[in-house]
């Protein structure tokens, strides 16, 4: 019989004073078929974790930046297929927050699922390789469900 899993994970949704939106790219190995695709920085919540908390927790793991959740932008739900690393399917239940930042330096991760996070011009950001939640993130911000924040108070 196939696996079936669901993983709940959260996200943050950054634009800053000039409109860029904050997004991740993803480093080789834990999820290899999407390695050097970007997304926006969050992920997994630990067992009892609150999304909120979830969320600005990936936020300074993966960013090394502060937030404070603002409001959420949206809550996407996806079933993918199994594909190579990962036998059977995956029900993802995607909490996406608009957070403020509110400190913090931007860096890189180390030794995580991304390998560096960069602030990009939404029309820039459209020419990445981009994971579809990256996508929706962009479309929200678009939308202009995502409100530019100015970074640093």
């Amino acid at each position: 019989m196939e696996e079936k899993r669901t993983r709940v994970a959260s996200y943050a949704l950054c634009l800053d004073a000039h409109g860029r939106i904050l997004l991740c790219r993803i480093g080789t190995g834990m999820f290899e078929p999407q390695a050097g695709y970007w997304t926006l920085p969050g992920g997994g919540l630990d067992f009892g974790e609150a999304p909120a908390s979830g969320a600005l927790r990936e936020l300074a793991e993966e960013a090394g930046l502060t937030g404070e959740i603002t409001d959420i932008a949206d809550v996407d739900s996806q079933v993918y297929g199994p594909r190579a690393g990962r036998p059977g399917e995956l029900h993802a239940i995607r909490v996406i927050y608009r957070v403020r930042i509110t400190g913090g330096g931007l860096r890189d991760e180390v030794d995580g699922s991304t390998d560096t996070c960069a602030w990009f011009p939404l029309d820039q950001a459209r020419d990445l390789p981009l994971v579809d939640l990256a996508e929706l993130g962009l479309r929200l911000a678009e939308r202009g469900l995502a409100a530019p924040q100015r970074v640093g108070g």
